[in-house]
């Protein structure tokens, strides 16, 4: 693997979740032509982005008739580029624990490596550019690139090389670029920072991977670049996203950093990633590897290691998107319907 394709596989991971849908796009006409659309100056009095040492929220409690606790902590991506996390209630809870379970993901073995991200799976076919030479505004809508083009020259400058990109790369590293002009980070400091406490107190450390075999790659390049990757959904999510919600991003990461759960209740993350993944998926290449359900699977399998380590430890805690705790047919709700009771911070 070169190290071109090594820095889109981290650009990728960088980017590996958004945030919630709180409003529609902004229509641009379609007789705009890329020509007529020209960068222009955006003004706007953003929220401030809290700073220095914050606690995040606190953990939800989740019990088993038999006095086991599973302690879960909700994390959120974004965050504020500057915050300080330090959480002693985490800290006495991983203290306490035996295990730690980590949030569930999905994963692509090809027989050479394996890929826990469906995004890799255009840079797996080699398709990170768009066919046959062309460039972005060959591939989307003339009013989708209209809009691109305000928004690269706003948060990217003049960096001619992301229009070669497929739209679902040129909309990542648009993101990205923007998270970082924005005061917000897409690093994952708080998994990060679990995980380390967990290993320093030597806990077990369970992954919850659901993995699909590619049984023959070659096979599988052949079909990609026969049927292709209806990526559109995902460029055109980014787009609302960035021109949109990162206000209401600033007030997410925000909450989350002060603990503010009952804020971060009122609009619960939707991932954009989501939506970027759900594309990919649904597309027939992904259908053809069996990947269309993948993300159903990992959140059954999440759900039976999450009851295998109530039966058989005292304490545990898992981190999870907070998304899979908030929002509707969340992961909390899925284990109160099987008899463990659960609290939100601040009910028990």
């Amino acid at each position: 693997m070169g190290d071109g394709m090594r820095r889109w596989l981290l650009l990728v991971g960088l980017v590996g979740c958004a945030l919630a849908t709180l409003a529609r796009a902004q229509q641009v006409p379609a007789t705009a032509s890329p020509t007529q659309a020209e960068p222009v100056p955006i003004t706007d009095m953003a929220p401030m982005i809290v700073s220095g040492v914050q606690p995040g929220p606190g953990l939800w409690k989740v019990t088993a008739p038999d006095g086991h606790v599973l302690w879960v902590l909700g994390t959120l991506t974004p965050l504020p580029k500057r915050m300080d996390w330090q959480s002693r209630e985490v800290e006495a809870a991983i203290d306490q624990s035996q295990e730690l379970l980590l949030p569930p993901t999905m994963s692509l073995d090809t027989g050479r490596g394996m890929f826990r991200n469906l995004f890799l799976l255009p840079a797996l076919f080699k398709a990170i550019k768009n066919p046959d030479g062309k460039q972005l505004q060959d591939v989307v809508p003339a009013s989708e690139y209209a809009r691109w083009r305000v928004l690269k020259a706003r948060y990217m400058g003049g960096d001619q090389s992301v229009e070669r990109r497929r739209p679902i790369f040129a909309a990542l590293e648009l993101y990205k670029d923007a998270m970082r002009r924005s005061g917000l980070s897409t690093d994952n400091v708080v998994a990060d920072r679990v995980e380390k406490l967990a290993k320093r107190a030597d806990l077990k450390i369970t992954p919850v991977v659901s993995t699909v075999k590619l049984e023959d790659p070659k096979a599988a390049i052949k079909e990609f670049q026969r049927t292709g990757l209806e990526d559109r959904t995902c460029f055109a999510r980014t787009l609302d996203v960035l021109e949109h919600e990162i206000d209401a991003m600033r007030l997410q990461a925000n909450a989350w950093a002060m603990g503010d759960v009952e804020a971060l209740r009122v609009a619960p993350q939707a991932s954009q990633y989501a939506v970027c993944q759900t594309a990919i998926g649904e597309s027939a290449i992904a259908r053809k590897l069996g990947l269309n359900d993948l993300r159903e699977r990992s959140l059954q399998l999440w759900l039976e290691k999450a009851e295998s380590a109530l039966a058989h430890n005292s304490s545990t805690i898992a981190l999870l998107p907070m998304g899979l705790v908030l929002r509707k047919g969340n992961l909390m709700d899925a284990l109160r319907a099987k008899g463990y009771t659960v609290q939100a911070p601040g009910e028990y």
